[in-house]
C-alpha cells in the first residue's frame, strides 16, 4: 500500500476518492460530447463549442472543489466562481445555438441539444455542491423550464428534468456523507483525546487526595516549628520530628498511589477498552478473560491492556483490534492487534519503553511487529511463577 495513501485517516481517503471521481466526470463529458456530434457539422463549429465545453468542465471542476470545501468549513463560499460557471453556462449553450442548425423533421434532436443537456448537468450538478440545497431546488426548476422551451420533444424534455433532478440530489448527498465522515473522524480523536485527559485528571484527583492533606499540615508545622525555634522551645525539635513523619507517610501513600494507577484489575482493563474502543468506532473483540492468574500477572497484564489502548486511540486509524489473552505452560501471552497502523506510527515512544521494562523486571518480554503493511501487533508474555 503507497504510503501516501496509508497514511491517511479513513475519512481522508474516502474524501479524495469523492473528489477524484466528481472530476473525472466533468473531464469526462468534453470527449462524450465530442462523440454525441456529427463529425461532418463543420471544423469551426467544432473547435468553438469543443473549447467552450472544455472550459466550462475546468470551471465546474473548480466550483466543485471550491464547493466542498466550503460546505466542510474550510473557506467561506465562492461567489465569485459561482458567477464564472453561470456565465460560461450560459456562453456554451448560446455559441451552441449560433454554430449549430436548429432542429428539422428529419433531425429533431440536434447537435446544439447535446451540448444544451450537458452542459446543463455540468452547471446543476457543480452547484448543488456550492449553494444551498433551496437555491439548488430553484436552479433546477429553472433548467428544467428552459429545456422545455428549447426541447420540442415534451417527453424528452421531462426526463431530462427527472436526470438533472436525480443527479443533483446525488452529489448533494454525497458531499452530506462526506461531511458525516469527517464528523465522525473529528469526534473518534475527541474522543481519543478525552480519554487520555480523563485518565490524567483522575490520577491527579487521586494524588491531590491523598497528598494534598499531608503537605496543608507539613506547612503548618513547619511554621510552627521555626517559631518555637525562634524563641528557643524546646518543642521545636517535636514539630520537626513529626513533619519527617508526615513526609514518610505521604511518600508512602504516593507511592500506594502510583502502584494503584500502574497496576488495574485486569478485567476491569479489558471491559474499559472494549467499551472505550468500540465508542471510538473501533469494533474490539476480546478472547480469554485471564481469570485464575496470578494477582501481580493480572495487573501487570491490565496495565498492558490500558497502555495498548491508549496505544490504539492515539497513533493509528484502526477499524478492528483484538485482544487475545492464551496461556501457555508456565506462561501466559498477551497480544493485541488493529489494522491501523500508519507509517508515522513508529512505535517508540515512551510508554512502550516503560511497558518493556516493567514486563521485564516480572521475567516476561514485550515484542513489536507488522505482520502486514496496516497492521500492528503487540504481543506480551509473562511467566505464572514469580522469577527469583
Amino acid at each position: 500500500m503507497p504510503r501516501w495513501w496509508s497514511e491517511r485517516s479513513s475519512a481522508a481517503r474516502f474524501d479524495l476518492y469523492m473528489r477524484v471521481s466528481f472530476y473525472l466526470n466533468y473531464a469526462a463529458v468534453p470527449p462524450l460530447v465530442g462523440l454525441a456530434i456529427a463529425p461532418d457539422e463543420g471544423a469551426l463549429a467544432a473547435w468553438v463549442t469543443g473549447l467552450l465545453g472544455a472550459a466550462l468542465a475546468l470551471t465546474c471542476v473548480l466550483l466543485i472543489h471550491r464547493g466542498i470545501d466550503h460546505y466542510l468549513g474550510k473557506q467561506p463560499r465562492p461567489t465569485n466562481l459561482i458567477a464564472i460557471t453561470t456565465l460560461m453556462t450560459v456562453a456554451a449553450v448560446s455559441a451552441a445555438r449560433i454554430v449549430y442548425p436548429g432542429s428539422t423533421p428529419d433531425q429533431p434532436y440536434g447537435p446544439a441539444d447535446t451540448i444544451w443537456n450537458f452542459a446543463l448537468i455540468m452547471y446543476v450538478t457543480a452547484m448543488a455542491t456550492a449553494v444551498r440545497p433551496r437555491v439548488t431546488v430553484v436552479l433546477w426548476a429553472a433548467a428544467s423550464a428552459a429545456t422545455a422551451v428549447v426541447t420540442p420533444d415534451p417527453q424528452s424534455a421531462i426526463g431530462m428534468s427527472l436526470l438533472l433532478g436525480a443527479l443533483a440530489a446525488a452529489y448533494r448527498a454525497t458531499v452530506w456523507m462526506l461531511g458525516l465522515f469527517w464528523e465522525v473522524d473529528r469526534a473518534r480523536r475527541l474522543e481519543s483525546k478525552f480519554a487520555v485527559a480523563e485518565e490524567r485528571l483522575r490520577f491527579a484527583r487521586d494524588l491531590h487526595d491523598v497528598v494534598g492533606r499531608n503537605l496543608s499540615v507539613v506547612a503548618l508545622k513547619s511554621e510552627l516549628a521555626a517559631q518555637l525555634a525562634k524563641r528557643g522551645r524546646a518543642e521545636a525539635v517535636d514539630e520537626m520530628l513529626e513533619v519527617r513523619q508526615i513526609a514518610q507517610d505521604s511518600l508512602a501513600e504516593l507511592r500506594a498511589v502510583v502502584s494503584g494507577y500502574r497496576e488495574a484489575a485486569l478485567d476491569v482493563e479489558l471491559a474499559g477498552a472494549r467499551s472505550l474502543l468500540t465508542s471510538a468506532g473501533i469494533e474490539c473483540r476480546v478472547v480469554g478473560d485471564g481469570s485464575g492468574l496470578p494477582g501481580p500477572v493480572q495487573g501487570a497484564l491490565g496495565w498492558v491492556v490500558r497502555e495498548g489502548t491508549t496505544n490504539v486511540l492515539r497513533h493509528s486509524e484502526a477499524r478492528t483490534c483484538t485482544i487475545t489473552l492464551r496461556p501457555n505452560g508456565n506462561a501466559v501471552t498477551l497480544t493485541m492487534d488493529n489494522d491501523g497502523v500508519t507509517d508515522h506510527s513508529d512505535g517508540d515512544g515512551s510508554g512502550l519503553v516503560g511497558l518493556t521494562e516493567r514486563i521485564a523486571g516480572l521475567g516476561g518480554s514485550v515484542a513489536t511487529e507488522r505482520d502486514r503493511p496496516d497492521r500492528f501487533r503487540l504481543t506480551v508474555s509473562l511467566p505464572l511463577e514469580e522469577t527469583p
